[in-house]
C-alpha cells in the first residue's frame, strides 16, 4: 500500500497489475483490504486500484465533511496523480453509490461501471435503520464496535478477519459518521438515465432485500446488465469472490472487443 497527497488529504491506496484499470470503492467503516481477493483474482490480468475514503483505514482524517461528490472528486486526482486517462469503476454497497455520482459527474473519465450490492437511494426501513444505526455508534466513538461486527460479517476466516478489523477500526468517528449521514439522503434515481456507459449490476440471489434497488437501475441505466448470483447474500466481495470475479472479467473483457 502506497500513501500520496491527494485534494489536501494523506490518502493511502493500493495500485497492482497492468491493463485496463479498475478501481474500487468501499462503503463505510470498511477499507480497500475489503477488496484482497478482487486484487489478487484480476490484478494478473488489469490493473487494479483501491484506496481508503478520507478518515477510513490508513487514510488521513478529513478536515471536509465527507461526501459522495467530494470522494468522487478524489478519485479523479487519485486518477490524475497515477496517469489514467479512464477507469472501470467497481463499488460495494454505498460504494455503488458513488459509482454512480461518478459516472454522472466525469463520464469521460471512465469506461463504465460495476455496481455491487448497491443503491441509487435509500427508500426501504430496513437499510435506514441499518445506516442509522452506523451513523449512531461513529457519532459516539464506537468505530470500533462497528468495525467488529462488519469485518466477523464479511469473513469467518482470521486471517482476512484479522486484517479488515485493524484497518476499519482505525477509521476517525466524524467521517465515518458524515460518510454514513450522506448515504441516507443521497439519491441520483431521477438522473439514472443520463448513464449512457456500461454498467454492471451484480447482487446476490439470497439479498431480497436490494432486489428492488437493482430493478431501479437495471430499469433506468440504458446500457445496465443485470446478474443475480446463486447462493449467496450482500458480501459478495468476499463471499463470492471467484463467481464476481470472473463477471468482472467478462464484462469488461466484452466491452474491450466491441469498443477497442
Amino acid at each position: 500500500m502506497t500513501t500520496t497527497s491527494i485534494n489536501g488529504y494523506s490518502m493511502h491506496y493500493i495500485d497492482s497489475g497492468e491493463g485496463m484499470a479498475i478501481l474500487f470503492i468501499h462503503p463505510p467503516v470498511l477499507t480497500s483490504l475489503n477488496f484482497t481477493y478482487q486484487i489478487q483474482g484480476l490484478s494478473p490480468d488489469f490493473r487494479t486500484v483501491a484506496f481508503d475514503i478520507r478518515g477510513h483505514g490508513k487514510s488521513q482524517p478529513s478536515e471536509q465533511t465527507v461526501t459522495y461528490p467530494l470522494i468522487a472528486q478524489d478519485i479523479k486526482h487519485l486518477m490524475d496523480r497515477l496517469s489514467l486517462d479512464k477507469v472501470f469503476l467497481c463499488g460495494y454497497s454505498t460504494g455503488g453509490s458513488i459509482v454512480l455520482e461518478f459516472l454522472l459527474t466525469y463520464p469521460d473519465r471512465a469506461w463504465g461501471g460495476i455496481v455491487i450490492s448497491g443503491m441509487s437511494e435509500v427508500n426501504d426501513w430496513r437499510l435506514r435503520n441499518k445506516i442509522s444505526w452506523g451513523t449512531a455508534l461513529s457519532k459516539i466513538g464506537a468505530v470500533g464496535t462497528i468495525a467488529l461486527s462488519i469485518a466477523w460479517s464479511q469473513t469467518k476466516q482470521l486471517s482476512l478477519f484479522r486484517k479488515l478489523f485493524n484497518d476499519a477500526k482505525q477509521s476517525h468517528p466524524g467521517n465515518v459518521e458524515q460518510y454514513y449521514r450522506y448515504s441516507l439522503k443521497y439519491n441520483c434515481t431521477s438522473r439514472l438515465g443520463e448513464i449512457h456507459l456500461p454498467v454492471l449490476l451484480v447482487y446476490g440471489e439470497e439479498d431480497k432485500h436490494f432486489h428492488p434497488y437493482a430493478n431501479i437501475l437495471h430499469q433506468q441505466i440504458p446500457k445496465s446488465e443485470l446478474v443475480f448470483i446463486k447462493k449467496a447474500d450482500h458480501r459478495l466481495p468476499t463471499k463470492a469472490a471467484g463467481t464476481l470475479n470472473e463477471l468482472i472479467k467478462q464484462f469488461i473483457e466484452r466491452f474491450s472487443e466491441n469498443n477497442l
